[in-house]
């Protein structure tokens, strides 16, 4: 049976394999900086099935399994405050890529997080000041305006 959440999903599967496809070429730090962001996001609510399933289909689109284990170890260190880390850890890799680049990480986790139908104020607000500290600020947040 179709819905419109599956629909959905679709489509935004469909909208990060493209994103992949131009990121073939991405170094294993960006990798582990890619999935560490998305793994960090997914994990402020407790790592759910879905979540799971989303960072495992991104190891393998970017053939990144170690990148994944990596990034969830990092999380799991210390959850509570695994953001702060995560962020400094992210400002260091992340801020000396261009800011498409830097813009197209947090698009992905943002379309990420609407695939699986919802996205918490702290993990919207967690998104923004990423983007603040990357000078992007005003680019997600037109991004996220222009969704509907």
């Amino acid at each position: 049976m179709f819905s419109l959440k599956n629909i959905y999903k679709k489509l935004i599967y469909i909208i990060f394999v493209k994103h992949l496809e131009k990121s073939a070429k991405m170094t294993s730090e960006q990798k582990k900086a890619l999935l560490l962001l998305k793994s960090v996001i997914f994990h402020y609510h407790g790592l759910d099935e879905d979540e799971k399933s989303m960072l495992e289909q991104t190891a393998k689109e970017l053939d990144a399994y170690e990148e994944l284990e990596w990034a969830n170890n990092f999380v799991s260190e210390d959850y509570y405050t695994a953001f702060e880390r995560s962020r400094a850890y992210l400002n260091e890799v992340v801020s000396p890529l261009d800011n498409e680049t830097k813009l197209s990480y947090l698009k992905t986790v943002w379309n990420a997080n609407m695939a699986k139908g919802y996205i918490s104020e702290i993990e919207a607000t967690a998104l923004l000041k990423l983007a603040k500290d990357w000078h992007i600020q005003k680019e997600l947040i037109q991004f996220v305006r222009n969704r509907d």
